[in-house]
Order: C-alpha cells, then structure tokens, then sequence
C-alpha cells in the first residue's frame, strides 16, 4: 500500500482542526512581532510593516501554484492517478521556485522604488529596506515552503503542517527575543535581526517539510521522468485554477482597500469600532476559512472519483453546516459583546456603535461562510472562473457601491456599511447556492478517470 494511502480516513473535522490551528498561529505570530518591536522602537514597528505590506502581495502571486496545487493533487488522487498527482507536486515546486527567484530579484533590484512610490516617510526608510532587502531576497525559500505545505495538505496530512507552524514560530519567536533583548550586536540585532529570525525560521520550516514529505508520500523531486506533454498538461491546470483564484483575492483586497477609505470618512470613532468588530470576530473567520480549505480537498477527491452525486450532497451540507457553525459562534460573540468590547476600550459610543456592528455580523458571518465554501467546492470541481466573476462583481457592484451610499451619502454610518457587507454575502452566496444546484461543474473535471465501481477515493 503507497504510503499517501496509510494514513486513516480523511473527514473534513479531521482536516479543518489542524489548518484552523496552523492559521490562528500565524495570526498570532504577526500580533506577537508587532508587540515586540513596538516594545523596541516605533519606527522599527512602523518600518516592518510596511516591508511586509509588500510581502503580503507578493505572497498573492505565490497563491497562484498553491491554489492550484490543492485541487489538482485532490483530484489525482481521487482518481487513483497517484503518479499523476506526485508529477503535479514537482511542477507546482518546480513553477514557484521560479516566481520566488523572479520576485527575490525584483524586491532586491526595485525594493527601494517601490517605497518611493508608497511616499515612505524617510526616517523609517533604511530599517524598511533592511528588513524588505533579507526577507526579500529570501522570498524564494518561503514560495517553495507554501507550496510544500499544500502539498502536504492535500494528500490530507494537515496536522504535519500544523506541528512545522508551531515550530516556526517557536524558532521565530526565540530568534526576535535574542535579536531585540539579547546582545550578539549587528546584523543579529534589531530589524535585521528579526529579519534573520524570520528567514532562518522558514527555512528550517521548509528542511522539515521536504523530509517529512517524502517520509509520508511517495514523493520524490523529478522533472526528467515527466513527458512534455504531461508536464504542459499539469502547469496549464496549475495556472487554470490559480490565475482566477489569486485575481479574485487581489480585487477583493482592493475593494477592501476602498471600503475602509469610505470608513475613514465616517471618523475614528467609526474606523476603531470597525477593527474591534473585526478583531472579535476573526476566530470565527478563520474557522470558516479553515473549514472552507478542508471542504475543498474533500470535494477534490470526490470529483477525481467522479461520485458526483456524493459530491453534490457534501458541498450543499457543508455549505449549511458552516452557516449554521459561523452564526452560532457570531451570536454567542453578540451576546457577550458589551463586556467583550469594553476589554478594549471605555468610550461609551465606541461600544455602543460596536455591539450594534456584532449584531449584524450574525446575519454577515452566516452568508460569509455559505459563500466561502461554495466558492471552493466549485473551485475543487474545476468550475472557478463563474464564481470568480459573481465574488468580484458582487464586491464592487454591490458591497463597495452600498457602502458608500448608505454608509456616507445617506448618513447610515457603519450600519449602513455593515448592511451593504451583508448584501454583498447573501447575493454571493445564493447566487452560488444556484451554480452548485445546476450542476454544471460535473463536465469541468481538469483529470481524466474511467469510472471504478466501489472505488474509494480516502
């Protein structure tokens, strides 16, 4: 028995836990960095985040492969095609490789451009740079680290990744300790000191990944044994999948981008109780996120068997599982608003303003996470380029027109904005709910598989 088959039998709990718990870490993590150079010098906290605004789209680009990645491996693997599938994961390897040496080169060559046009404040300019020249030029490292922790994902070992997280962000977080306490001196001290940390965090990360990865797979890196045509085969899927995917996450960023200048408009008092609604409510984002990554490998493997109508049934369950999880914990976050908020802050009309917000987020997280796993489950059946255009369209046509109308022009304040996010949701998902119910994506498989009765694809 190949070895991708010993592990036990896949359930989406048994996915989404580990990946929930990878995700909350890195969410940490970040809060952790930021605590601790705000602790060393503000200018050095102001500087490293801007560097890593860069990164932060620089790992879009990345998300391309790894978005593909995901599904092609599932669906191999659903079909039994196991060489198919390890052939899959030396193309993705092999593509962000390339992407992450392009983008070294290009943060390195143009880093301090990009800061000129982002009007960085000069005083923050050389620890900006510092930090962007030795993650950047590493940048490379931490492409194929990504890429191998969805592979890993998708052959369903999710807690693997979960325990390389954890010790990341142990090694990362002993390694900004001794560069901002400790006494080494430079370049082991200060912003290149935590930038240090964090490159060699990753890189004994991705050692761990690519022993692990062929102790629980078969895997072996090779690029010789593949045909040329199969290899043409798995990068147009990798790009099939990925291009739309990181399009969509980049528009909906923008967007983003957009809706909080509106808020600003609106006054602190509005912009601080939009970021503590949100901040309440991440744990709940991220476990519909999580939950939405696992239904995706699941699906995956369902369509790579071609057992459509267990397809059909899963992804229409777990869409209304996860709505019905998503308000439920957004309503017991609701109901305990008053005191959670006031940990925050003592301003009577910020948390007033902001437990109204996390009334509404009920009906708000409820259609969020409809729509995130329909989108998913659509993308791991190889239908993505629909549900891009609806998530796309509904965000600029519907969420960030709303937003403005109802939240600046008539007055409504954030009401009035949160109004238009739930809008903006329930159009995505119901919208979804019908391209799911249509059935379509059952043509849209990217393998090929002659049907097996009784085939198993866990």
């Amino acid at each position: 028995m190949e070895k991708q088959q010993g592990n036990k039998k896949l359930t989406l709990f048994a996915l989404t836990w580990p990946i929930f718990v990878e995700m909350l870490l890195g969410m940490l993590m970040g809060n952790i960095d930021t605590l601790m150079l705000s602790h060393f010098s503000e200018e050095a906290m102001a500087a490293v985040g801007v560097a890593n605004q860069i990164l932060f789209f620089v790992n879009l680009m990345f998300n391309v492969v790894s978005a593909g990645t995901s599904v092609l491996i599932s669906q191999n693997l659903g079909a039994g095609r196991n060489k198919s599938a390890l052939e899959v994961a030396s193309v993705a390897i092999v593509l962000n490789l390339l992407f992450g040496l392009l983008t070294s080169l290009l943060l390195l060559g143009a880093g301090r451009t990009i800061f000129g046009w982002m009007n960085l404040p000069q005083e923050l300019a050389p620890s900006a740079w510092t930090y962007l020249m030795i993650t950047g030029g590493f940048v490379f490292a931490e492409a194929v680290r990504l890429t191998l922790a969805t592979i890993m994902r998708s052959y369903g070992f999710t807690r693997v990744t979960m325990y390389v997280a954890f010790g990341i962000n142990a090694l990362h977080l002993l390694g900004n300790y001794i560069a901002l306490y400790g006494s080494l001196g430079a370049p082991f001290s200060g912003v290149s000191g935590v930038a240090i940390s964090t490159v060699l965090s990753r890189l004994v990360g991705l050692a761990f990944l690519f022993v692990l990865i062929k102790l629980k797979t078969d895997f072996r890196f090779r690029m010789r044994g593949i045909h040329a045509k199969d290899l043409r085969e798995h990068a147009r899927g990798l790009f099939q999948i990925g291009i739309p995917t990181a399009g969509e996450s980049f528009f909906s960023t923008m967007a983003q981008i957009c809706i909080t200048s509106f808020i600003a408009l609106l006054g602190t008092q509005a912009l601080s109780a939009k970021i503590y609604a949100q901040n309440l409510g991440m744990f709940n984002n991220l476990f519909t996120l999580s939950l939405a990554l696992a239904t995706e490998i699941m699906i995956g493997r369902y369509i790579g068997a071609k057992l459509f109508d267990e397809t059909y049934k899963r992804g229409k369950n777990y869409a209304w599982f996860a709505s019905l999880i998503s308000a439920g914990s957004a309503l017991l976050i609701a109901s305990c608003s008053g005191f959670l908020v006031g940990l925050f802050t003592n301003d009577p009309d910020t948390i007033r303003q902001t437990v109204h917000l996390l009334w509404l987020a009920v009906l708000l997280e409820a259609g969020r996470a409809g729509n995130l796993i329909l989108i998913n489950a659509l993308r791991a059946a190889g239908d993505v380029k629909v549900p891009v255009y609806v998530s796309v369209s509904s965000v600029w046509i519907i969420s960030v027109s709303l937003s403005y109308v109802l939240g600046v022009h008539l007055g409504w304040g954030m009401i009035g904005v949160y109004i238009a996010f739930i809008a903006d949701e329930w159009v995505k998902t119901c919208l979804l709910r019908l391209r799911w119910k249509s059935r379509r994506w059952e043509t849209m498989s990217l393998i090929e598989r002659e049907k097996t009765a009784g085939y198993s694809p866990f």
